[in-house]
């Protein structure tokens, strides 16, 4: 912290951000409250039994889905970053909140899969035009004496809202069934509607003549410039991996737990802790939902950021993200490995403190290696292995998934081996419908059916493969820091 960080002190720090500050934040965190509000669910939504107000959808359907349209969100930024400093910063953001609140209300009413793409697509265009701006104005309302504390408060306003959003729609969506998640992020983008329209008003910035054409052209050049720096573009194709790795954590964990893990162990044993916690976060049936389970790495973040960042705070940026990768790693591989609630939680824990760890450093080694006079425009590529991770993530969290975990079709590979056969599931002939018809030919219960089906053909072995991910970009980041950057601390000295 700076001297002058020093003199101000906590309070003195809160006191220097002005108006725009506080409301960019508000707004970031009503903003990230829908997102992951919807998102921590989404996976369960898309892939649900239609009886229960869910669409049914097959993994890969899924996978195409959550896939596609994020990795088009994150691709984004590049040109929509570029037509808000055109447009002006307002404006973008009434843009953002009409395509996000549009998209949010519809994808609860259709149920189609063009449809719920389309709508999701929307939901994606409006995102990608509100997170450029809100870190904008976050920059243009610090200085050096209050920047990293500015955006340290930043940060954890977008973990606030990206715990509180999933933990409210998971108690919704058991109380009042699936509808209501989706006004809940509707509902949210609203408040900042408001926020926008009556308080926010346009910051000072200079003036861009240029035609908007014009504009979105010279941004796709200086992302083209900063990717022609071989040690910048090969850091991030090698990051690909980590976020990669990273994904399933909310792409295929929650669907995961749905099929295989029954969570109630864990809420009798954090009953015995903290009661009326637990009986908060428990559902109807006893248990607690995938995605309050999931849920738990932003509250461990919350809980746990600034003692990770102190304690490497003099870590070298290679170091901390390579430690940080193999932290992760384990715990994905602890979270998959077994049909333990107890472990999958313990699994998070360990991955939240890899993901706090690896994470900040990769934005700080960007900063490190760029050249002076030149940092924005490399940092404006931070999203782009996070965009190219999630095009890739369908093959797991769909194909991959499908093939190895999908519990349906291990239960149809079983019944096949005693010559047994059931309807494809429809909206008649529903995914629950179609687990009681397998139990009862089997004749088994539902717990002994899905204890069966794991002990024999182990759909946890796709850890495996997510765990690999990881290792192969810890062996990607030492290559690295040998070949590259020893040479650029070599060319710096």
């Amino acid at each position: 912290m700076s001297t002058e960080n020093k003199e101000l002190g906590f309070i003195g720090l809160l006191r220097s951000f002005p108006k725009p500050f506080w409301l960019a934040s508000a707004m970031e965190l009503f903003e990230r409250w829908a997102w992951y509000g919807l998102f921590a669910v989404l996976a369960l939504y898309l892939t649900g039994s239609t009886d229960e107000g869910a669409l049914g959808f097959t993994h890969v359907e899924r996978g195409e889905i959550m896939s596609y349209v994020t990795a088009i969100l994150y691709f984004l930024p590049i040109i929509t970053g570029a037509i808000s400093d055109k447009i002006g910063y307002k404006l973008s953001l009434i843009i953002a909140y009409l395509l996000l609140g549009v998209g949010y209300y519809f994808m609860g009413e259709v149920t189609s899969y063009s449809a719920v793409f389309l709508m999701f697509l929307v939901v994606a265009l409006g995102a990608a035009m509100f997170k450029p701006v809100a870190s904008a104005i976050v920059t243009k309302s610090t200085d050096k004496s209050n920047s990293s504390f500015g955006f340290g408060v930043f940060y954890m306003m977008v973990n606030i809202g990206g715990f509180f959003g999933p933990l409210f729609s998971a108690k919704l969506r058991d109380e009042y069934g699936w509808k209501i998640v989706f006004l809940m992020a509707t509902s949210a983008i609203i408040v900042n509607l408001i926020i926008v329209i009556f308080f926010f008003k346009e910051p000072h910035r200079e003036k861009n003549t240029d035609s908007l054409g014009k504009t979105i052209t010279t941004s796709l050049k200086h992302i083209w410039e900063a990717l022609s720096d071989m040690k910048l573009t090969f850091l991030l194709l090698i990051m690909v991996g980590f976020w990669l790795m990273f994904n399933q954590l909310f792409y295929t964990l929650p669907v995961f737990i749905e099929e295989w893990i029954n969570t109630t162990p864990f809420y009798e044993a954090f009953h015995k802790i903290l009661p009326p916690i637990a009986d908060f976060l428990k559902n109807k049936d006893g248990s607690i939902n995938p995605e309050m389970i999931v849920n738990l790495d932003a509250f461990f973040i919350i809980i746990f950021q600034m003692t990770i960042s102190m304690i490497i705070l003099k870590w070298r940026p290679i170091s901390a993200m390579m430690t940080g990768i193999i932290i992760a790693m384990i715990g994905i591989g602890v979270s998959f490995y077994t049909n333990n609630s107890l472990y999958t939680v313990l699994g998070i824990l360990i991955f939240a403190i890899g993901e706090m760890t690896s994470n900040p450093k990769f934005s700080d080694y960007i900063a490190k290696i760029s050249p002076k006079g030149k940092e924005a425009l490399y940092m404006g590529t931070y999203f782009l292995p996070i965009a190219l991770a999630n095009l890739l993530t369908k093959w797991i969290t769909g194909d991959l998934y499908e093939n190895m975990s999908d519990k349906v079709v291990i239960i149809r590979q079983e019944l096949a081996n005693r010559s047994m056969e059931l309807p494809e599931i429809t909206t008649e002939f529903t995914k629950n419908d179609f687990y009681n018809a397998a139990a009862e030919k089997l004749q088994m219960s539902q717990e002994q059916m899905t204890t069966f089906m794991w002990d024999n053909y182990h759909p946890g072995n796709i850890w495996y493969v997510i765990a690999g991910i990881g290792m192969i970009t810890v062996v990607g980041l030492l290559i690295y820091n040998v070949v590259i950057a020893n040479k650029i601390k070599k060319q710096n000295a």
